[in-house]
């Protein structure tokens, strides 16, 4: 039935995973927010109906579920409120960003003031403990496994069942990211921030209250700049049972990994969390979809090709999913016992699907639950995300948002370029005054298998923006030279694809999509070119690195 045969299985061995305040929108797609360029006063005039479309994408800071002890950092003693020139909520990607760059001595670029941080959880948020740098290592590790059955096409003579130890990989992992938590506290201790361990909420304008992680009592804190940067958290469906499920975070808190999965969610979570699962073998993964393909936000031949993928690599796609009707534990209470449940739906053969682990990919929410921005009057939407403007501002002066607590695009270097923007506008001279990030071509890669990298407009958007008369597309499919000995059935299953959209009889590039192996690092360069402008003769004009995939990106007709 599939074009590509399934992967010899490895056996698994275990050990017991501001300017103006008109408040604008931003792009409603969460990976080609389009042309433009950095935001400015006269950008300000559109409402804020659109924040709360902006699609959801890497990774946010969690206030829940990741507390630690602590020591070693500044902490405060109690009494009366303690003034700041600057306070930062949540010290994850873009809390960091903004409270050092606040923070930093001027002679590395920073503003020299003092800075209060506060966490309640590990350091580094969500991207550092249970996002980007875990999903990277994962990544790395099956696609080891996948390099290790290539192998025997180019002699090796590599057992098809090659035993590896998940847990001992995870505790490598781990103490890699225990590593980046400290890097982070050190780096703030040598900025001179402040950071206190504990929960904040708003009491008053400009004074927050934080209840100490130690159990100490509650301190409060005044300033006339407060960021609000605290993430956000996977949702789980309102189901019975959806608890005995895990979500991203939960995944990387396996020691074993299960033997069969279904993986709910057809974004980019649950395509990377599905393909790593698949590419190791051994595991029988299942993915639940709503529509007919995975990736649907992203250009049609992306959501095509990758589907296609996906299916012949052996992944089980069930579409049209509307929910479970419940989750039925049968096994695994007990941790001497296999996990064991049983997913329940309308409309199933009675006796439902069972599996080892079903994964929650469906969406993320805003960490804004006990803030208490109702006492100031700050504006959330409709899903509880803080409403911003292009500068960060909210609709109440020296409150900013920032990162994936607000909904703009949710990937780790986003929130940390526009925390410094911020900065910079707030503490930094005249010419900073207008400083913000513009969120039109931003680069972003999905960790798939194989990868997905992606800039700019799709085709059904530049379509819709300049119109059909107004384009020209140019495309191409190949198989990389890396799966030249491969039998050719298993190397038709492999794609490699180039789209690159160009609008007007200057043929400026205003998307870019790349599918394939490599195009994580490939991307990063073309995205400079395509964000300073560049027109389809730029990239002619350029002589390719042969032989090379990247070389058809500057070759295509």
């Amino acid at each position: 039935m599939l074009s590509r045969p399934a992967p010899p299985l490895l056996t698994i061995k275990t050990t017991s995973l501001v300017p103006p305040t008109n408040l604008i929108a931003v792009s409603t797609n969460t990976y080609s927010s389009g042309t433009g360029t950095q935001s400015s006063s006269s950008e300000s005039a559109t409402t804020l109906s659109a924040i709360s479309a902006v699609a959801k994408s890497a990774l946010p800071i969690s206030r829940a579920g990741l507390s630690r002890k602590m020591s070693g950092l500044s902490t405060m003693g109690k009494g009366e409120a303690k003034e700041f020139d600057y306070i930062v909520i949540g010290g994850g990607s873009g809390g960091s960003g903004t409270a050092r760059r606040a923070a930093g001595p001027k002679e590395k670029g920073g503003w020299g003031k003092k800075v209060l941080l506060v966490e309640e959880g590990k350091s580094g948020g969500t991207c550092v403990n249970v996002g980007c740098i875990p999903k990277k290592h994962t990544w790395n590790f099956s696609s080891m496994a996948e390099a290790l059955r290539a192998s025997q096409h180019y002699g090796y003579e590599t057992p098809s069942n090659i035993p590896f130890n998940y847990a001992a990989f995870k505790a490598k992992r781990d103490a890699n990211i225990a590593n980046l938590n400290r890097g982070y506290e050190t780096n703030w201790a040598r900025e001179g921030i402040t950071l206190v361990r504990g929960t904040a909420k708003f009491v008053a304008s400009k004074t927050i209250s934080v209840e100490l992680e130690d159990g100490s009592g509650v301190e409060t804190f005044k300033s006339e700049h407060i960021c609000v940067a605290t993430g956000g958290k996977p949702i789980v469906p309102k189901i019975p049972g959806a608890h005995f499920g895990i979500t991203s975070d939960g995944f990387f808190g396996l020691e074993e990994l299960p033997k069969k999965i279904a993986v709910v969610g057809a974004g980019y979570i649950a395509v990377e969390m599905a393909g790593m699962l698949n590419a190791i073998g051994g595991i029988e993964v299942h993915m639940f979809i709503r529509g007919e393909k995975i990736l649907r936000k992203f250009d049609p031949m992306v959501s095509e090709t990758m589907t296609r993928t996906y299916e012949e690599a052996g992944v089980i796609i069930h579409r049209g999913y509307k929910g479970f009707a419940r989750v039925e534990m049968w096994s695994g209470k007990k941790k001497s016992e296999e996990k064991v449940l049983n997913l329940r739906w309308d409309g199933d053969d009675g006796n439902g699907l069972v599996v080892n682990e079903v994964l929650w990919a469906v969406g993320r929410s805003p960490e804004t639950e006990g803030l208490d921005l109702g006492v100031v009057g700050v504006l959330t939407d409709e899903k509880g995300y803080v409403r911003v403007d292009g500068f960060q501002n909210t609709n109440v002066e020296g409150i900013y948002g920032l990162g994936d607590v607000t909904g703009q695009l949710e990937l780790t270097p986003v929130a940390i370029a526009a925390g410094r923007q911020l900065s910079n506008r707030l503490f930094g001279p005249s010419q900073f005054s207008q400083s913000a990030l513009s969120y039109s071509l931003i680069p972003t890669v999905v960790f798939a298998h194989p990868e997905v990298g992606t800039i700019g407009l799709t085709e059904p958007e530049a379509l819709q923006k300049y119109g059909a008369g107004n384009l020209k597309i140019y495309h191409t499919k190949f198989a990389a030279m890396f799966y030249d000995f491969f039998p050719p059935e298993e190397k038709k299953g492999i794609p490699t694809e180039f789209k690159i959209i160009c609008e007007g009889e200057e043929e400026r590039i205003v998307g870019l999509h790349l599918i394939g192996l490599g195009v994580g690092e490939m991307l990063q360069g073309f995205a400079v070119a395509v964000k300073m402008g560049a027109r389809k003769r730029d990239f002619d004009a350029c002589v390719a690195i042969h032989p090379t995939s990247a070389e058809e990106v500057v070759t295509m007709k």
